[in-house]
């Protein structure tokens, strides 16, 4: 007789939470690390159409580094819909204002655009500093 894979159900899902340390990392490689734990990708019972995935908590997040000459070039902008309603800012002036928004944009586009995209976006945490409000949520084993 043939076993059948079982398919995964909402109610199978286990979720756990991962703790990244962003300092002296590059900004593409931590968001790609912390897209995945969200998506939940490394478990064996992954399905696409299904929300799979895991908390993330992203320390020194205003200490992500960047390579080459984008801390200049690297524009983040915003468009109002109107004419002339396009504002633009380099890297540099977002990560003085507000440094969360660079992991949090990296990690949004790197996450698929279907209709789960905003509930995973929902489980990540990112702090510009090391201290942050989760400590007691670390069961399992920190990585970093």
């Amino acid at each position: 007789m043939k076993k059948a894979t079982r398919p995964t159900k909402i109610s199978d899902v286990k979720r756990s939470w991962h703790l990244l340390d962003a300092k002296g990392k590059i900004l593409g490689r931590i968001a790609s690390e912390a897209a995945l734990k969200l998506m939940g990708k490394s478990k064996p019972y992954f399905v696409r159409h299904l929300d799979c995935g895991d908390y993330v908590v992203v320390i020194n997040g205003a200490e992500v580094a960047v390579t080459g000459k984008k801390e200049e070039q690297k524009l983040y902008g915003t468009y109002s819909g109107y004419p002339g309603g396009l504002k633009q800012k380099a890297l540099r002036q977002v990560r003085k204002e507000k440094p969360t928004k660079l992991i949090r944009n990296a990690v949004f586009g790197m996450l698929p655009k279907n209709k789960l995209r905003d509930r995973l976006i929902t489980r990540l945490y990112v702090f510009a500093g090391n201290e942050h409000t989760y400590g007691d949520k670390f069961v399992t084993e920190k990585t970093s």
